[in-house]
């Protein structure tokens, strides 16, 4: 015992010194070394971290997006939350309190037991007695094989034993258990570092008072001894201030005959909780590290595959917004999810925009032809009528210039309908109308004022009344009519008979308009709904419409989401007799 513990409380300094001189003859060596001059040049090999160093600075870090950014801390801020709660482990740290409390317990009761009988002496004047030195030396062998503390108090609270100190001739030692050596390298200590680190910023779950070494050595600096001494056991739990750790302390009474003759208090204050609880948090933290760097690497995948291709659609939007030219948008169709569809909807968004625009170009372009016409011919007749004085001649050129400011007004009217009828249509809210009152109305009011040898209008309705019931604006819906009938009058001989029929085709209302002219050629069947459809019948003055009227109509009819064509009409012989032109429009839902 003495052996060990001179060990134990030896300076180990000298030990550790001894090679101390063998260092200092070694480094007059030294300057030797460093005297000798450097002939050699520097190696290449050190121009290579320079020009790493190099390439690192110019390399620059592509920011990371917003929107990635969020996914991350909200994928990565839970796992942080469980992760914070899981290191309280405030039930494991009181499962293994109350396990260390029952070990001592235990311990106790043997030590208890072991002393009273074998330190107390039965007298007969003084009844049963302790003995000191004897309880001293048994507590000695006894505590021995464990890493705890034993203290015992006699039956007045003095303390006459204490494992952590030998008493013998001279003064008495304290025996203090060395820290056990460290072999760590530099990923342990930073381990160990960052563990201290995050364990202060957890609070305790539990608030144990502070350990006080007693100055006194006698019992009632201890509650649990105190118990003991009255024939109960009693445990404490406090915190040691010097190592951070936790005192796990049990008292237990030695009886003889259920005759209290001391207490026995064990201490266990190694570290053993904090230990145990170290290892277990080091466990969650690496299984927090891998559960981390697996939700950051999913967490950047799928803000790729959200963030990246909604910045390649947002940069070619921008492409697209700064260049005359068309920019394709890429085409992300095929992923199937919002952002196909957001890819798909910008896509055929770009389309119905640059056929806007090439409508608008094309418009302008044929107004400016249109326009262009009238005006040649106005300009002309102007400048010739200053030089003419013949007053016949004079009138004709008026006449002209009259014929030709009427065209410029029918023109630009026409123009201006068809410039603005897109958003009216967009703007004006629909409603259900009756398609056979309009054609009612329309046709009495063609028939009480036309001129004698107009074209006669006759009108076939099948169904009952209000089954040809569809949703549109109705002022625009009988423009449509107007302008079919308009045409189907200028292109019938006179007193002819244009028919009109109007019956329910499913779910839709078909409305054709049969007149007796002479027919449209089959490869301009499409290109009369165009603007400016220039070919009118024979004998028609020049100027006399401006060639909008079908393509105004076909505008309406897109718009309330139906279609209109035109066909000829044959006999049995196959010759022509005259055009159709069909209406075909959604009904109402009943």
């Amino acid at each position: 015992m003495a052996s060990a513990i001179d060990t134990a409380t030896a300076d180990p300094e000298p030990a550790e010194r001894a090679p101390a001189p063998a260092q200092r003859a070694a480094r007059p060596a030294e300057p030797a070394s460093r005297a000798q001059p450097q002939t050699n040049p520097p190696s290449p090999s050190r121009a290579e971290p320079r020009a790493w160093l190099n390439r690192l600075r110019r390399f620059r870090w592509r920011p990371v997006s917003p929107l990635t950014r969020r996914i991350i801390a909200v994928n990565v801020l839970p796992l942080l939350l469980l992760a914070v709660g899981f290191l309280y482990l405030g039930k494991f740290e009181a499962s293994l309190i109350g396990q260390q409390t029952e070990s001592l317990h235990t311990q106790g009761e043997i030590f208890a037991a072991a002393l009273s009988e074998g330190a107390v002496l039965d007298s007969a004047d003084e009844g049963e007695i302790l003995l000191p030195d004897l309880a001293r030396q048994m507590m000695r062998r006894l505590v021995e094989p464990t890493r705890t503390r034993a203290r015992l108090f006699d039956i007045d609270g003095k303390q006459i034993a204490d494992s952590r100190l030998l008493r013998g001739p001279g003064d008495a030692v304290q025996v203090i258990e060395l820290p056990p050596v460290e072999h760590k390298g530099l990923l342990g200590r930073l381990t160990d570092r960052i563990y201290d680190w995050i364990a202060e910023l957890v609070p305790s779950r539990h608030k144990h008072p502070p350990y006080r070494e007693s100055d006194t050595g006698n019992a009632q600096d201890f509650g649990e001894a105190v118990r003991a001494l009255r024939g109960e056991s009693g445990s404490a739990v406090r915190s040691d201030p010097q190592s951070g750790g936790l005192v796990v302390s049990v008292a237990v009474p030695v009886q003889r005959y259920k005759q209290v003759l001391g207490a026995v208090m064990l201490s266990s204050g190694n570290g053993e909780i904090e230990e145990e609880l170290r290892t277990v948090r080091l466990e969650l933290l690496r299984i927090f590290g891998v559960a981390l760097l697996v939700t950051i690497l999913l967490s950047l995948y799928l803000a790729g595959t959200i963030a990246r291709p909604i910045r390649r659609l947002a940069d070619a939007a921008e492409r697209a917004r700064g260049r005359g030219a068309r920019v394709e948008i890429p085409d992300f169709a095929g992923r199937g999810d919002e952002i196909g569809e957001l890819s798909r909807s910008l896509r055929e968004m770009t389309d119905t925009l640059w056929q806007r625009m090439s409508a608008i170009e094309s418009f302008a372009a044929d107004v400016a032809h249109e326009i262009k016409n009238p005006l040649s011919s106005l300009r002309s007749a102007v400048e010739t009528v200053a030089r003419i004085e013949d007053p016949v001649k004079r009138r004709r050129l008026m006449a002209i210039i009259q014929d030709d400011v009427e065209r410029l007004d029918r023109l630009i009217s026409d123009i201006s309908d068809a410039s603005r009828l897109d958003a009216e249509l967009s703007r004006l809210e629909v409603a259900p109308t009756d398609i056979g009152a309009m054609l009612r109305a329309l046709v009495d009011m063609h028939e009480t004022t036309r001129a004698d040898s107009a074209p006669h209008l006759t009108l076939d309705i099948a169904g009952p009344a209000g089954e040809l019931v569809v949703l549109g604006i109705e002022t625009r819906l009988s423009q449509i009519f107007i302008n079919v009938i308009a045409n189907a009058v200028s292109f019938s001989p006179p007193d002819g008979e244009i028919h009109i029929h109007a019956a329910r085709d499913g779910r839709a209302v078909l409305v054709s308009v049969e007149d007796q002219g002479p027919g449209i050629p089959e490869d301009k069947l499409t290109a009369i709904f165009d603007r400016f459809y220039s070919e009118r019948p024979a004998g028609e003055k020049f100027g006399t419409h401006s060639g909008l009227g079908l393509s105004i109509s076909r505008q309406i009819v897109d718009a309330h989401r139906g279609r209109i064509w035109a066909e000829n009409r044959t006999d049995a012989a196959g010759a022509v007799i005259g055009a159709r032109f069909l209406i075909r429009l959604p009904a109402a839902p009943p």
